[in-house]
């Protein structure tokens, strides 16, 4: 059906939800609203959906999320005969009732459900699956996104995020299933008292808490020294775990910033809740200073992200995700050497965006370290066949560049609440020494040389911004780059055709999974890596400029993301 036609469709729909029928009214007259909203479905990517809450196809609410979980009902119940899945959800609008949705055509279909009853983060979600023995999982989450979007994303078995092969059968299905006729769905406390649907219990949340405080690499430093902290949930789901962690390890000076402790899906202090976005800790910044903390802390929305800014000379420096992903590295691997609990042939895992310092690291202390492609499911991946051969206890770390991290094997997706014990944990085992995260960091750069790191990002919205994202990479493929500012390109690779190819123009197969993703590397030793985000309709662009100190990186940085720039006419 065209988007016209979808439109009346829906209008003739007894629709439940009043807010749906009143923003169909008020587009009635206007063509171009229509058609945003209905010229395509959302797509259903490898994490599953995201989008803007509103009425349509294209939009995030009850009959999307019913037409979705339906279909993948139907994927479940084709390989497992009593299939049993984990849902939860996050602080944003409507995360309830759309988890509630979910649980409800679950049910109706057969299928056990376990429900966490208040907010939670999304690694509690990929460890109820693990725990529960779940065939699927499900959180309501637009992560980090701005308060008018919404999502659903999907675990498998495994708890980890579902791969493109899963994601494509289960969009077969959502193709197959009509929101109105084909979807099978029951009343959610009728569910609940005849135990179709069941809560998850505060025994499985207590066996959370302890698989993240047995990934401590120092018991006990924390309560020794002091730390003055202020923490930000960013009005998310990290309020409770994180705090409740941070107790018990005992990180006793704990200043919550007030206007984003409680869950607010409208994020009104913030337009993006992202700690990598510095507006996002204005306030928290704010009371570091008032309370003259040693740190700050922020969890996104639906605490799988962690940001810090450190206290020093010059007042509060933020601390990229690149930065504590390999302070992280020297502090486990340096501490679990020294202590003698560092396994044989450890192995640490990084998506290809992420920072090359890792490797220097790695490779000082006999780390393997993998790269895949961006996404933690990738990393879950690693894990996956770690534990397949028996060799689970190898992985001592994760990590992504967009604030990720994770330590032990009790879940498969990134969490910030076992990060932020962590980061609490080496930044109190340095304070003991009179040494702080920044000196931690330049330590590094004055070993291995000053890595910099920026990511440019350039929306495309609207209904025209992914075919121009699709041209722009086309165009690329169709005519590589050879040179940027001068520079040649010593070496290319493509993860769709999963091609590498060198200076000479000699071949090579790339072992990852293909991915709509291109790098370069210069022959001065900097890259960048172009790739569509696959959560936002964005290009990100990210840099690499290594030198001998700061000044040098960001001139290299500032000429290539300029030339690239204008290359790609951003």
């Amino acid at each position: 059906m065209t988007a016209t036609e979808l439109y009346a469709y829906w209008q003739s729909q007894d629709l439940d939800d009043p807010d749906l029928e009143k923003e169909l009214i008020s587009i009635r007259e206007n063509q171009q609203e229509i058609y945003e909203r209905f010229y395509m479905g959302l797509e259903f990517g490898t994490g599953g959906l995201r989008g803007t809450i509103g009425a349509g196809t294209n939009r995030m609410n009850i009959y999307v999320i019913r037409q979705t979980t339906q279909a993948l009902c139907n994927y479940i119940k084709d390989g497992a005969s009593k299939p049993k899945v984990a849902v939860a959800y996050d602080s944003r609008i409507k995360s309830d009732l759309f988890a509630k949705t979910t649980a409800s055509v679950f049910a109706a279909n057969g299928i056990k459900v376990y429900i966490y009853e208040a907010l939670m983060p999304t690694p509690m979600l990929s460890y109820a699956v693990r725990a529960l023995h779940c065939d699927a999982g499900v959180i309501v989450t637009a992560s980090h996104n701005p308060a008018q979007y919404n999502g659903f994303k999907v675990y498998d078995g495994a708890g980890c995020q579902i791969g493109p092969e899963t994601a494509d059968q289960v969009q077969a299905y959502i193709q197959q299933t009509d929101p109105f006729v084909d979807v099978k769905t029951v009343d959610f406390e009728a569910a609940l008292a005849d135990g179709a649907v069941e809560y998850i219990s505060h025994e499985l949340i207590e066996s959370y808490y302890k698989a993240v405080l047995s990934q401590q690499v120092n018991p006990g430093v924390t309560k020794q020294a002091g730390l003055k902290l202020v923490y930000t949930p960013l009005n998310g789901a990290g309020n409770v775990p994180v705090r409740e962690i941070l107790g018990r390890v005992g990180v006793g000076h704990i200043a919550v910033v007030p206007e984003q402790e409680m869950p607010d899906g409208n994020f009104t202090t913030c337009p993006y809740p992202n700690p990598e976005i510095r507006e996002a800790l204005d306030l928290g910044l704010k009371l570091c200073q008032e309370k003259n903390a040693d740190m700050l802390l922020a969890t996104d929305p639906d605490c799988d992200r962690v940001g810090i800014a450190v206290k020093g000379e010059d007042g509060y420096e933020l601390i990229s995700g690149n930065e504590v992903g390999a302070m992280l590295m020297e502090y486990i691997c340096s501490c679990r050497v020294a202590n003698g609990t560092m396994p044989q042939n450890p192995v640490a895992v990084k998506s290809i965006v992420s920072t090359q310092l890792a490797a220097f690291i790695a490779k000082d202390y006999g780390v393997e370290l993998r790269d895949v492609l961006t996404g933690f499911k990738f990393i879950g991946e690693q894990m996956e066949l770690l534990a397949g051969a028996g060799e689970v206890d190898r992985f001592i770390l994760g990590f992504e560049e967009s604030y990720g991290y994770l330590v032990g094997d009790y879940a498969r997706d990134k969490d910030a609440v076992v990060a932020s014990m962590l980061i609490c944990e080496m930044a109190s085992y340095y304070k003991q020494q009179g040494k702080s995260l920044i000196w931690l960091r330049d330590e590094l750069y004055a070993k291995y040389g000053y890595f910099l790191h920026n990511v440019d990002s350039f929306a495309f919205e609207g209904s025209t911004g992914m075919e121009k994202m699709k041209e722009m990479m086309s165009s690329l493929r169709e005519t590589p780059i050879h040179a940027i500012d001068g520079v040649k390109v010593s070496g290319y690779k493509d993860y769709l055709t999963s091609e590498a190819t060198d200076a000479q123009g000699q071949k090579t197969v790339l072992q990852l999974p293909k991915s709509n993703v291109l790098a370069y590397e210069l022959e001065t030793g900097d890259s960048f890596i172009i790739r569509p985000s696959g959560t936002e309709p964005k290009i990100k662009l990210y840099f690499t400029n290594i030198a001998s100190d700061r000044a040098g990186a960001l001139a290299g940085y500032s000429r290539i993301s300029k030339a690239v720039a204008e290359l790609l006419k951003l």
